[in-house]
């Protein structure tokens, strides 16, 4: 077998040129899908990032209903026992409470619907980036009930700026009774959301709730996992299921954007559908490659045949080949892959101000490069080259000695 194996790697590189050239189109092959496969997980966890991070958290806490009807009516069930069980649970790192009301927001100069929404500053800060995407005045730095944070699209509609008087008038719970209230605007915030922007408001939970009349009460719970947590399959943690009961449902980010679920599902397909076509270009490469092998030592062959030689051991020595052509060009995918990939995991590439599926890219996308993209990868280049070798090898094994002598002269 050994001396098969020596015969194998000298016959592919008797036409050096034919050789590196085959062995860097199937590397280049092999790096692309390297790099594409890192450029989508990176993809998805920029995606995960700017869901999670922005405002909607890493999953949610309601009561059943809420999310259809968004009824002021329709607090969390049993808040103390969920609010224990949450500081018990050793996966949450921290949770805020939050209340929402579709409200009138008006200016001296207009007016606008808004859904409000009341916060803990403290708590939201470790949530959301609402804090961070402050462009103007503070974030509930005062110590006044009435102040308000808008978006600056928000601002812009209303003609206001920081310290200006606005009224918000919102209905009460478990009445037709309408509460108005005037606040001082504190804080303007942009998060390149044009709907967050324009249709948001925050203030302090507790002016809610008064406003509201819902007591103590609030409409969600926003979860923040402790790091480790894996954001991309968090869906199928048992937690969810633990929280939705006694009439409440808990769900992940994505079970509150199921289209982002699809949207991954079609990644992976695309994925699939590129290394089909890296896969059809490797098998055409490496039948080219082989077969001219074979018609440049046509009289080789024959001559084996003439004096005895057994077909499979021509079936072998091609296969062979094709397995040290393989060896060869997946060395050099590995290294351009790596190189290729390890450069824009350092770059990256700005696809920021680019809407997916209602999701604004905001920074930059850096590709992630694991393991098994340089095992699994490899392996199947390696299985195909297998594979593809299969035809040439019969073609050789069946040649007749007195045809290939004469196809040689």
């Amino acid at each position: 077998m050994s001396l098969y194996l020596k015969l194998a790697w000298r016959n592919i590189f008797r036409n050096k040129r034919r050789t590196i050239i085959s062995g860097i189109a199937i590397a280049i092959g092999l790096a692309s899908l390297i790099y594409v496969d890192a450029l989508y997980i990176g993809m998805k966890i920029n995606i995960v990032d700017n869901i999670t991070k922005s405002f909607i958290s890493d999953g949610q806490i309601h009561r059943k209903g809420f999310r259809q009807r968004q009824e002021v009516e329709l607090t969390v069930n049993n808040p103390d026992k969920v609010i224990k069980a949450l500081k018990k649970n050793k996966m949450i790192s921290d949770f805020s409470l939050r209340t929402y009301s579709f409200s009138m927001i008006s200016s001296s100069n207009n007016v606008n619907s808004v859904l409000l929404v009341g916060i803990e500053p403290d708590k939201e800060k470790t949530i959301s980036q609402i804090d961070d995407a402050i462009i103007k005045g503070n974030f509930f730095e005062g110590k006044g009930d009435n102040q308000i944070v808008i978006g600056k699209k928000l601002a812009d509609i209303l003609e206001v700026g920081i310290g200006d008087r606005i009224v918000i008038t919102a209905a009460q719970a478990h009445s037709s009774e309408l509460s108005q209230e005037l606040f001082r605007v504190s804080g303007i915030y942009y998060l390149n959301n044009p709907e967050m922007d324009k249709g948001m408001a925050f203030i302090k939970i507790g002016k809610a709730q008064k406003m509201l009349n819902i007591g103590d009460n609030f409409h969600e719970i926003a979860l923040k996992f402790k790091k480790g947590t894996d954001l991309l399959n968090i869906d199928k943690l048992p937690f969810w299921k633990n929280f939705s009961k006694n009439g409440n449902e808990a769900l992940s980010w994505m079970g509150l954007f199921p289209q982002m679920k699809v949207m991954f599902e079609m990644t992976n397909l695309s994925l699939a559908l590129v290394g089909l076509i890296l896969f059809a270009i490797v098998a055409l490469v490496i039948i080219n490659s082989l077969f001219m092998s074979i018609y440049e030592r046509m009289f080789e062959f024959g001559v084996l045949r003439a004096i005895g030689t057994r077909p499979l051991v021509a079936f072998k020595l091609i296969i062979l080949e094709s397995a040290a052509l393989g060896i060869f060009s997946i060395l050099i995918g590995i290294i351009f892959g790596f190189i290729i990939t390890l450069i824009y995991t350092k770059i990256g590439i700005d696809y920021s101000g680019i809407e997916v599926m209602g999701v604004t890219i905001k920074n930059i996308i850096y590709p992630v490069m694991e393991l098994r993209q340089f095992i699994i990868y490899p392996v199947i280049v390696f299985f195909i080259t297998l594979i593809i070798g299969i035809y040439p090898g019969i073609y050789a094994a069946k040649l007749k000695p007195a045809e290939a002598l004469r196809k040689s002269l």
